[in-house]
């Protein structure tokens, strides 16, 4: 029992030392995966086998295809706020940059579709994650026959669901990244993100004015 509140603690104390000792700032990313890892170190108090059981454990994919899904819905696509986590936004100007980038039309696009593909990436490996449980899961709750069937269907699924998930998820903010390299003039050979928006930021205050006198 000690061994799950420290399993359900630890997250919330990452989440909270992030935000007031390490970064100060809210770390989207952290409180997501911190989010999940809550939710699962609390469900380890219901105690239960059988299909409720395979429910149980595909909680963190239903928990983050509504988090994708509903981001869609508000129109605020998610990876948007991973890609921002990414880029590390330091001032407000730099914060209202990116915004204009996210909200020019091919980057909002492939905003979308990315977010939009990794909803259906949870939603089918969560899908896939409750039939395993429930298939290779079959012992009652407790008997040493149900803790060896429960790290068999772990070891499957961690890494034939948890590997391709990675990279997809690292492949679509690769994608996002590039679409808004690709908004961005090559001025002077620089290659920092930050700098390229400077630069650009620069030349079109230094620009004429085209409206009429």
């Amino acid at each position: 029992m000690p061994a799950y509140l420290v399993s359900a603690l630890i997250p919330v104390g990452w989440v909270l030392a992030d935000l007031s000792l390490v970064s100060r700032r809210f770390n989207f990313i952290t409180a997501f995966l911190g989010l999940n890892a809550i939710a699962r170190g609390l469900l380890a108090f219901w105690f239960v086998d059988g299909a409720l059981y395979a429910v149980k454990d595909t909680v963190g994919g239903i928990l983050a295809v509504l988090v994708f899904g509903g981001s869609l819905l508000l129109g605020r696509p998610l990876l948007g706020a991973f890609v921002a986590q990414a880029l590390d936004p330091r001032t407000p100007e730099q914060e209202a940059s990116l915004e204009r980038l996210f909200a020019e039309r091919p980057v909002a696009r492939t905003l979308l579709i990315s977010t939009a593909g990794l909803t259906l990436l949870n939603a089918a490996t969560a899908a896939i994650n409750f039939v395993l449980n429930l298939w290779m899961v079959t012992a009652p709750f407790g008997t040493g026959e149900f803790n060896f069937q429960v790290a068999r269907v772990n070891a499957l699924t961690r890494l034939t669901l948890g590997v391709p998930e990675f990279l997809l998820t690292g492949l679509a903010i690769w994608w996002v990244i590039y679409s808004l390299h690709s908004r961005l003039t090559d001025v002077g050979g620089r290659r920092d993100f930050w700098e390229l928006v400077e630069a650009q930021g620069r030349e079109a205050s230094a620009r004429p004015s085209e409206d009429p006198l």
